[in-house]
This record gives structure tokens, C-alpha cells and sequence, in this order.
């Protein structure tokens, strides 16, 4: 039997819960959830929520690491024609409560480890009525547990709509205050659907769910599974012993950052056998540095390796550049297409946009890239203003994002708009610096920054962790890359570090090396 179209987040998994009801849909430790169970428990949060006041247009929070709940809580705050704001768990307790008064979350639900740190700030929290606690392993006397035995299931609110907000993650507030990605059950759906491309789903495959869910590369990867009737496998966190349980409890299909690929490479042959199960591995949310690609490629040549652009507020994926393009790349002439983030998503529309005039500029020359689809999002919560300066008002998406379109569609993303670096009049892209850095045989990770100069305004600074027992000096480095590079691009100091700073979903933060350029 064909699934039906779906047109909101939860369709899909009420399909699988009627046509087999008995199949494993969610594993998490050591519970695992049929769909039918899976799609009771959703409906009878959805009671639960009623029976708390919370209805069509209302917001509830979620604050915990990955938990099956998180995702129970959004799809049957969906029901309901509510939203769940997916709180960042590693914020400190002012950042939670500044998130949780943002969004206005009448209950929250909250993971034992971090009541205490919620406790501390009840009393800062005027719009929550309800906070329910949720345990990891859901035993006896869990109090999320008791509320969804009590509940009564729910049927979906008959007043919702494909454009109401099911989904609101917060951005990561490099500067100023975070603001709240509205997302919708259309944007969701059609993200789902033109992401599809390249998984080829198989029975027997397990989706493995590793990524943080406050991240829109958890949250609506998650949805990837429930939509093709494959289970899922979620992991507490993305660390080593979780994933290789996950892969012997049989997932075979990953979405994760690059620098877990570098990781199991280091870690030796039983990492690698252990990856070697994978059928697929998607990357994201940073860069591959070129060497870790190529040995990435020859080290599982038989995994499928699909790299993805994208942003939360176009729900996740905007490009992608599938497994096939990745093998093809160098036999058919076309290396630099491994630099690439792969083609628009059908559906997605990409242009590159001169900053100062606001046209598009000549195919092969940056300028910022902009976005329009269905998946972009329904705003900023409670910032129309802010949602103007990003939104045009014929849809289209302006991405902060440096990059540029070949004649074949390949988009290469460049730089951010804010991190490019003017050195004497002269753009400096920072990643063409880095992948340079990168190929140093002594460079484990880089990051590039500019840091103020007197004569040129500014100048490059590179940031670098070196591989266990090799070693490099300033001029070293320095000398190698203007071997490859132009002089200007080079960079004029080089900062040695034991790691870079990194946030939980593996992006490099640059904000925390800026401090010490004075």
C-alpha cells in the first residue's frame, strides 16, 4: 500500500501505525516502541496537553538531551495546533529562562538531570504552568510517564493548518539574543520530500538519530524515518560508545558532522570495521576538510557519502551533493565538486545576489546566496522586524552566506557574510584558507579569522590543533600556504591550539577565538 501524501509532521506515522502497527518504530536504550504504541503515546500527549489548557496557536518546551519524548512532545503539540520550542540543554540557567519567557511555553518538559537548573529559575518563569520531569530510562514512577498513562488520546485539532508553527528552534545568537526560527508543519513536510533524494531506503534499514534534536539537523532528520515507515534508532548524545551501540542494535543510515568521520579514522581499525556497517553517511552543519574527504572515500568505499547545506530557517537542507556525484567527481574531471555543497533540493530556488546592488551577479562569481521554497521559514517569534531584514516580500531568503553557482548548478559556499575578511580592499574567503591549512601534513583542524591590522585594516589569523606527535611552527605553516595560495589570502599569525573551540553540533565557534585578536 502507498503512503499518502502527507500534509502535516504527524500523517505519516498515524499511516504506519494503522497499515503495521506491530513493526519497531523508535528505539531509545533499551526500550523500543511499535509504531502503533509510538502514535498512542503521541496522541495521548496531545490529551495530555489539552486537558492543560494548551490549544491551537500555544507553545510547550522541551529541555532535555535526545529523548524520544522531545519528539512525542512536538508531534503531539502538532496535534493539538500547538508548537514545541526545542530548548538548547548546554545553556546556562539565565539563557534558558530569557528562551523559555521568549517563547511563552505554557508546560515544560524537562529531563531529570537538569531540574535542578530549572528549579533555580521557577520563579522567573511566569507564562509555564506546568513542568513535567522526564527520566532517561523511564522507570517506575516517572513523572512524564504517569501524565501519559493518565491521559486520553487525542484525535487532531480539525482547526489546524498546513501553516501553522509545529516547531520553534532557537538560533545561536552570535550576536545579540537568539531569535526563534518559526517552522510549520508545510515547512516540515516539504523539507522531508525534497530532501528525500539519495537515502533509497531499504527494509531492514535503521535510522540512526544522533544529532542534537534543539538542532534542526536532529529535528528534522528525525522526521526522515517516520516518514518511510523505517525505524529509528536515537542516541542520548553523539559520542563513541553510543554510536557503536547504535550501529550493533543494526542502524545503518547517519547523519552527523565531519569530524566524527576523523574521529573513527583515528580511532583505529575496530572504529573503522565497526563504520564499515554503515550504508550511508551524510554530512553537515561544517565543512569536510578535502584530506579527511578523500580518506573518508577510500577508507569505506562502499558507504554512501552525501554531503548537505543548509539553515534552520529553510527547515534543514537546502542543497545537497548525493553519493553518486561524490564518486563521479574526479572521474569525470570534476574535482572541485567535492568542495561543493551539492545542487538545490527540487523545489529549492538558489540565486546569488551582489550585496551592495541586490542583483544577481554572473554565474562563477560569489556574492551572498539567497533561498526561496516552501521550507523557508514562517518567521522570527515575536521579531517581525527582524524577519523583514531576512525575508523579502517575494519570499526569498537571505542567507548570510558568501558563495557561488557554476554553470551545472553546483552551489560552493564561500564564507559567512559576517566572518569574510577585507584585507586592503581585498575579499578573503576563509575557507578557501582553511581547506589550504587543512592539507598541512601536521594540521589536524583550522579556523580562520581576520583580526584588526593597522595598515590593511585586517588581516588573517589562523587558528590551529595539530596531529599527536607531529609539530609545526608559525613559519612552517605560514610558508605553506603561500606556497598555494596569494600572499594576501595568507594568513600573517598563526595561533596554535590543543582543540578548537566547538559547539555541540560540531560547528567551530569562532566567536570564542575573536577574544583574544586585541
Amino acid at each position: 500500500m502507498e503512503a499518502p501524501e502527507p500534509t502535516f509532521v504527524d500523517d505519516r506515522l498515524a499511516h504506519w501505525a494503522s497499515v503495521s502497527p506491530d513493526g519497531d518504530c523508535m528505539t531509545y536504550g533499551q526500550r523500543t516502541w511499535t509504531w502503533a504504541q509510538f502514535h498512542d503515546r503521541v496522541r495521548r500527549v496531545a490529551g495530555g496537553l489539552r486537558d492543560l489548557g494548551v490549544g491551537r496557536g500555544d507553545m510547550v518546551a522541551f529541555l532535555d538531551k535526545n529523548h524520544p519524548a522531545c519528539v512525542e512532545l512536538s508531534l503531539g503539540a502538532g496535534l493539538v495546533g500547538a508548537a514545541n520550542a526545542v530548548v538548547n540543554w548546554r545553556l546556562a540557567g539565565e539563557e534558558v529562562g530569557f528562551t523559555l519567557n521568549d517563547c511563552g511555553a505554557k508546560v515544560l518538559v524537562v529531563g531529570s538531570e537538569l531540574m535542578p537548573a530549572i528549579e533555580a529559575i521557577r520563579g522567573d518563569l511566569p507564562h509555564v504552568t506546568r513542568v513535567i520531569e522526564v527520566t532517561t530510562d523511564g522507570a517506575p514512577g516517572d513523572p512524564y510517564e504517569e501524565w501519559l498513562t493518565t491521559a486520553t488520546p487525542a484525535d487532531p485539532d480539525p482547526a489546524r493548518t498546513a501553516d501553522d508553527t509545529c516547531l520553534v528552534l532557537y538560533s545561536s545568537g552570535t550576536t545579540g539574543r537568539p531569535k526563534g526560527v518559526m517552522l510549520t508543519h508545510r515547512n516540515f513536510v516539504r523539507h522531508t520530500v525534497a530532501s528525500h533524494d539519495g537515502w533509497d531506503f531499504e527494509p531492514g534499514d535503521k535510522n540512526l538519530v544522533a544529532m542534537p534534536l534543539f538542532h534542526v539537523g536532529g529535528s528534522s532528520y528525525v522526521l526522515f524515518g517516520l516518514h518511510d515507515g523505517i525505524p529509528s534508532v536515537m542516541t542520548r548524545e553523539p559520542d563513541g560508545m553510543s554510536l557503536a551501540g547504535a550501529i550493533m542494535q543494526g542502524a545503518n543510515r547517519m547523519f552527523l558532522v565531519p569530524a566524527v568521520l576523523a574521529q573513527v579514522i583515528q580511532s583505529g581499525p575496530q572504529g573503522v570495521e565497526m563504520f564499515s556497517r554503515l550504508k550511508s553517511f551524510t554530512y553537515g552543519a561544517a565543512p569536510m576538510p578535502p584530506p579527511l574527504l578523500r580518506a573518508a572515500m577510500k577508507t569505506w568505499p562502499d558507504m554512501d557519502l552525501m554531503q548537505v547545506y543548509g539553515l534552520t530557517e529553510v527547515c534543514g537542507v537546502a542543497t545537497h551533493l548525493l553519493p553518486d556525484e561524490h564518486r563521479r567527481a574526479e572521474a569525470e574531471g570534476h574535482p572541485e565538486r567535492l568542495l561543493s555543497a551539492g545542487r538545490a533540493l527540487p523545489g529549492m530556488e538558489v540565486r546569488i545576489v551582489d550585496i551592495g546592488t541586490l542583483e544577481d551577479v554572473p554565474t562563477g562569481d560569489p556574492g551572498e546566496i539567497w533561498l526561496r521554497s516552501e521550507q523557508v521559514m514562517k518567521g522570527f517569534l515575536g521579531r517581525p522586524e527582524e524577519t523583514r531584514k531576512v525575508v523579502t516580500e517575494d519570499g526569498w531568503f537571505r542567507t548570510g552566506d558568501i558563495g557561488r553557482i557554476d554553470a551545472d548548478g553546483f552551489v560552493y559556499v564561500e564564507d559567512r557574510l559576517k566572518d569574510m575578511i577585507i584585507s586592503g580592499g581585498e575579499n578573503i574567503y576563509s575557507p578557501e584558507v582553511e581547506r589550504v591549512l587543512a592539507e598541512h601534513p601536521a594540521v589536524l583542524e583550522c579556523a580562520v579569522v581576520g583580526v584588526p591590522d593597522e595598515t590593511w585594516g585586517e588581516s588573517v589569523r589562523a587558528y590551529v590543533a595539530l596531529k599527536p606527535e607531529t609539530a609545526a611552527t608559525e613559519d612552517d605553516v605560514i610558508a605553506f600556504c603561500r606556497e598555494r595560495l596569494a600572499h594576501f589570502k595568507c594568513p600573517r599569525s598563526v595561533v596554535f591550539l590543543g582543540a578548537l573551540p566547538r559547539n555541540p553540533t560540531g560547528k567551530v565557534l569562532k566567536r570564542d577565538l575573536r577574544p583574544a585578536q586585541v
